[in-house]
């Protein structure tokens, strides 16, 4: 009986030093995974390239231009009219043709949120204190059959993260967001997969996002066909266009 007891408190010490994993322990394992800081930061712009599909079969080219610090544009075009959405480091904007407004419109501070978060280059989990994020492990959980390892973000913003590694390759799977806009608080679910290389750094080649719990036909997917890094892109394409802007200016 004492020697299954020995045996028990062996095994299970093992079982928690085999588990007892940090927070900092998978960000580095991440950044690794992701192709190391040096090649991150080595990617100054980036332009993604390939198709937005929602509603089941509506299907329009999609292009995403990334730039480092913190700016981002993306366009979806079907038809000869084209969606923007876009950030300039400091405020949101969009033009929303397919809504019927073909003018550009500032979004309000809620609304940027998440388009804030997008152009955060290398993510929320890089930096995390110096950025003002907090980052704490959960455990693991369930996804779709794989036992991710799950890490709780608290954004400086107010919004929350909740972003699960796969246990063998470290690459985000899954990612919950809880933003709160206009008052009302939204939870997204964003799946990633068909990781691929770009000068040495992986980034998702297929992501589906839309609220959580809700239908397929609720949901976006976007499947990259092209990335290239570092492609000239200049400051003012994110920024609020100048003529819209002098147009506002000029309203009584």
């Amino acid at each position: 009986m004492h020697a299954r007891m020995g045996l028990f408190a062996v095994l299970l010490g093992f079982a928690l030093s085999a588990h007892a994993v940090t927070a900092d322990e998978l960000v580095a394992k991440n950044i690794a995974a992701r192709g190391g800081m040096e090649k991150m930061a080595a990617i100054k712009t980036l332009r993604m390239q390939g198709q937005l599909i929602f509603g089941g079969n509506f299907k329009l080219a999609y292009t995403q231009l990334l730039k480092r610090p913190d700016k981002v544009r993306e366009e979806a075009s079907l038809q000869g009219l084209t969606q923007v959405q876009a950030w300039d480091g400091h405020r949101g904007w969009s033009i929303q043709p397919f809504g019927g407004r073909r003018d550009p419109v500032p979004m309000s501070a809620d609304e940027a949120k998440a388009l804030a978060e997008e152009a955060d280059f290398d993510g929320a989990l890089v930096d995390a204190k110096a950025k003002g994020n907090v980052v704490t492990y959960l455990g693991t959980e369930d996804v779709d059959g794989t036992n991710a390892y799950k890490l709780q973000v608290k954004l400086k913003d107010g919004n929350t993260l909740v972003v699960y590694l796969d246990p063998d390759a470290y690459l985000p799977i899954r990612e919950i967001a809880q933003r709160t806009v206009n008052g009302v608080q939204q939870v997204t679910q964003t799946d990633y997969g068909d990781y691929e290389r770009v000068d040495g750094v992986y980034f998702p080649f297929a992501v589906s996002s839309g609220p959580k719990g809700g239908t397929p036909d609720s949901r976006m997917q976007v499947s990259i066909d092209k990335a290239e890094a570092n492609v000239p892109v200049e400051d003012a394409v994110f920024a609020f266009p100048a003529r819209a802007a002098t147009k506002q200016g000029s309203k009584p």
